[in-house]
């Protein structure tokens, strides 16, 4: 039994950890405190973005994955973004040729490759993830959906669409199927259609090839209910999925200073458990 004093420290402790990574994401992060909501670590790692490996903080809570990109190291965050463990799955990746301690995280809207600086900060990560993510099934009597975003393949992967086999260039410039993750033009994804598992009526863009698919909803249907979905209550427009794109390269960066053979992560980069071993179950 854990003792009332402990459990009312170690609450008081949890709440101001919480506290602080609320704080480090300044006014445009969400609230992140609740009732029962548990900080469990935290620890810097490598996302693989369309531009190459970008260092992201992510924290870890018993019900959520918040990650954001560092300004000040261990001091302030913006970009906030937060997954629901309980619809996220992980798949253990080996050891390429340049990108080692890797793992892949799935969600419905959204997937993507992060790397740990050690083996054994990577088993720590996905050990913690896995446990927090089957507590909440079985509390929820739930189970994780099948359909997760396709992970998108990065730029410098591809010099050509993967459609047409134009060649890209400044004016040429490279974005990705939403369906299949392509690197494509513009010419060759202009189209939009819905894909229920990332956003149940926004019209999103795809490739000439995926358009067909029979689990993608009519350009028409998506362009009627993007609108419609646009408009709120008192009248501003919604963010348009080319600003999201825009936003997604300036989160990336340049990827000209990152050289994936050269990829190496500070020694300080450690996963850090904050949940003493008395308050776990």
């Amino acid at each position: 039994m854990v003792s009332m004093g402990k459990r009312v420290m170690f609450e008081q402790d949890n709440r101001e950890r919480i506290q602080a990574v609320e704080k480090s994401f300044g006014p445009s992060g969400k609230p992140l405190y609740e009732p029962g909501r548990h900080l469990i670590g935290e620890g810097r790692l490598m996302k693989m973005s369309r531009k190459g490996p970008q260092p992201r903080r992510f924290f870890l809570f018993n019900d959520v994955l918040v990650y954001g990109t560092i300004i000040v190291n261990g001091r302030w965050h913006k970009k906030q973004k937060i997954i629901p463990l309980e619809d996220s799955q992980i798949e253990d990746l080996e050891d390429g040729s340049s990108i080692r301690n890797q793992w892949l995280i799935r969600t419905p809207r959204k997937s993507f490759y992060v790397a740990a600086a050690s083996r054994e900060e990577k088993q720590a990560w996905m050990q913690n993830m896995e446990d927090c993510r089957s507590v909440l099934l079985q509390k929820g009597g739930c189970q994780t959906g099948s359909d997760f975003a396709i992970t998108w393949i990065p730029d410098y992967s591809s010099a050509i669409c993967m459609c047409c086999s134009g060649r890209f260039s400044v004016t040429h410039r490279r974005h990705h199927c939403r369906k299949c993750g392509y690197v494509v033009c513009a010419a060759c994804s202009k189209t939009r259609a819905v894909i229920q598992h990332i956003h149940p009526t926004k019209g999103l863009r795809v490739c000439t090839r995926c358009h067909s698919s029979s689990s993608t909803r009519t350009t028409q249907e998506a362009q009627n209910e993007r609108h419609t979905e646009n408009k709120s209550s008192d009248g501003e427009e919604g963010s348009s999925e080319e600003e999201e794109e825009a936003e997604e390269q300036m989160e990336d960066h340049d990827s000209g200073k990152w050289n994936l053979d050269n990829f190496q992560m500070e020694p300080w980069s450690i996963y850090v458990n904050f949940q003493p071993h008395c308050m776990q179950r």
